[in-house]
């Protein structure tokens, strides 16, 4: 940190444990400017809501109420507004919030990010002014807004295919390792990558981007932009 002219504030640290294993509770403690900072259940780091445990609950849970709080207040001028206008207020306020580092989502159970998709579900009816309980399916395909979870599937797909032609930073092209075989096979032109294991799967995020990308249809990975 000193390198880059950085300084700890010890009344801002905080020291969140997430161990790589299920673990009882550990009782540890560091020193820090002559203060003490204990392990808390959760840390904020750019906007994104950590736990312990890597449930993302609580990220979820302040997303979502932020929000509610913005359409709230949309709702509210909602009648001296065109629809372009709420759409772009919408999409600014609210769906930049719901897309934000949402690739850490990915592997949650659905009912995890139902929360996340209710809002979406809250806000299209708001963009059209109809009413909270309409049909949103055609509404959001006519705002051209994926659903939360293919939006979680799009970003680690996008992440996967940097990282394996190019424009990704040189740390995540380190962990993509192309598919090779000992000889001539059909499935050595299908751009697969090595897949992860099952300890991988569930300790590393990147690694679950991997498992998607192999899952993905071949016409996909052949694409050069």
């Amino acid at each position: 940190m000193t390198a880059h002219q950085l300084k700890l504030n010890p009344s801002k640290t905080e020291l969140l444990i997430i161990p790589g294993d299920p673990s009882p509770a550990q009782d540890l403690a560091i020193s820090l400017s002559n203060s003490m900072i204990s392990p808390t259940a959760t840390a904020r780091n750019l906007g994104v809501t950590m736990d312990n445990q890597l449930s993302f609950s609580s990220h979820v849970a302040n997303v979502t109420r932020s929000c509610r709080f913005l359409l709230y207040n949309i709702r509210r001028i909602r009648p001296f507004l065109s629809t372009q206008a709420t759409k772009v207020l919408v999409q600014s306020l609210v769906i930049s919030r719901l897309d934000y580092c949402n690739s850490l989502l990915a592997g949650l159970p659905l009912n995890a990010i139902l929360p996340l998709q209710m809002i979406q579900n809250a806000a299209a009816p708001l963009v059209f002014n109809l009413p909270k309980f309409s049909h949103t399916t055609p509404l959001l395909r006519s705002l051209h807004w994926l659903p939360v979870a293919a939006c979680i599937r799009f970003k680690t797909l996008m992440l996967a295919y940097k990282a394996k032609n190019g424009p990704a930073p040189s740390y995540l092209k380190a962990l993509v390792t192309p598919r090779t075989a000992p000889r001539s096979l059909r499935s050595t032109s299908t751009a697969r990558l090595v897949p992860p294991s099952l300890r991988e799967k569930v300790i590393s995020f990147f690694r679950r981007n991997i498992s998607t990308w192999i899952k993905a249809p071949s016409l996909l990975k052949y694409l050069t932009s």
